[in-house]
């Protein structure tokens, strides 16, 4: 584990050690809590959901063809609903 130093006003030392003494513990297990915590509300930079990982995946495909013109394709030996 890594010490860091870090200047903070007096007022939220105090704050600080009150809260500490609250819940009994040592003011930087409260800090480590606090960037705990902090760390796990703010996203990941490559923490991405799978949607906004495979957006785009197949732009540069030229051998894909246009969707729309792949299931006219495949719906052209169907029966129309009107004729059954």
């Amino acid at each position: 584990m890594t010490r860091i130093l870090a200047d903070l006003p007096d007022d939220d030392i105090k704050w600080l050690d009150a809260r500490a003494a609250e819940q009994g513990k040592s003011r930087a297990s409260l800090l480590r809590e606090a960037v705990r915590a902090f760390k796990a509300q703010a996203p990941a930079s490559g923490n991405k959901s799978w949607i906004e990982r495979g957006a785009g995946y197949w732009k540069n495909r030229d051998d894909i063809g246009d969707a729309l013109e792949y299931q006219r394709a495949m719906r052209e030996d169907r029966t129309p609903y009107d004729e059954l």
